[in-house]
């Protein structure tokens, strides 16, 4: 009769197991290194506010409140998602250099009942990936716990609510997580973010601008960009 390992034992190689596993998958900010982010920003021109407003410290707090971020899959997969979203951002801020859309206006949808506009703000495009729309800001507030819908402002105030507002769109209001993780590739995501204004041709200039950040971080990252790369 074969000796069965008593319960202690079995817990304890449960608890290494899993610390394994762990460090195999790593963490973003052993992909998305203070250098890397460093780079972008350092790319906005002078005087930008977004070059005074976004920090790696704050970018890497709010990815790790979405634990399935750059964390999901292969190494390859979490090296392209960073880049993925990176290529989005960079692209939406014109590399970290914006705050705020240059076109403010009220974006309110008066249609929309489970988030209606507040009287006096405008929910015009803020933070890295321009949160846009009072059901956005409203449904983005709801699941952060912060009431972005009276007060739209934050994004563009609090830098750690900013770098949320933009991974709460990627991983919980979007496909884009599940789209560079499931082999979707990187055109799903510029539809999920513009693909109205941008694919199908609408737009070519913006996608390809989007898809060039995409391939070059991928290539500073060590990794193969994929397929699908356009919308």
């Amino acid at each position: 009769m074969a000796a069965q390992l008593p319960v202690s034992a079995i817990i304890l190689w449960f608890v290494f197991a899993l610390s394994a596993l762990s460090i195999c998958r790593g963490a973003v900010s052993d992909i998305a290194t203070e250098d890397f982010f460093n780079g972008i920003l350092s790319a906005a021109t002078d005087g930008c506010a977004g070059k005074t407003f976004y920090t790696y410290s704050d970018f890497i707090n709010a990815a790790n409140s979405f634990s399935s971020f750059g964390t999901t899959g292969t190494s390859d997969d979490n090296k392209r998602e960073i880049a993925a979203f990176f290529g989005n951002v960079a692209h939406e801020t014109t590399n970290l250099c914006f705050v705020e859309e240059n076109a403010k206006s009220d974006n309110c949808d008066s249609s929309n009942t489970q988030y209606p506009c507040a009287s006096g703000q405008q929910y015009y495009g803020r933070g890295p990936l321009q949160l846009t729309g009072n059901g956005n800001y409203g449904a983005a507030g709801s699941y952060l716990g912060v009431d972005l819908l009276n007060n739209p402002g934050l994004v563009a105030q609090d830098d750690l609510t900013s770098w949320k507002t933009a991974l709460w769109f990627w991983n919980v209001n979007s496909n884009c997580h599940t789209a560079i993780t499931s082999g979707q590739g990187f055109g799903a995501t510029i539809q999920a973010i513009n693909g109205a204004k941008e694919c199908n041709g609408v737009n070519t200039a913006e996608v390809n601008d989007r898809v060039s950040r995409y391939t070059t971080y991928c290539s500073q990252l060590v990794v193969d960009p994929g397929s699908n790369l356009s919308c």
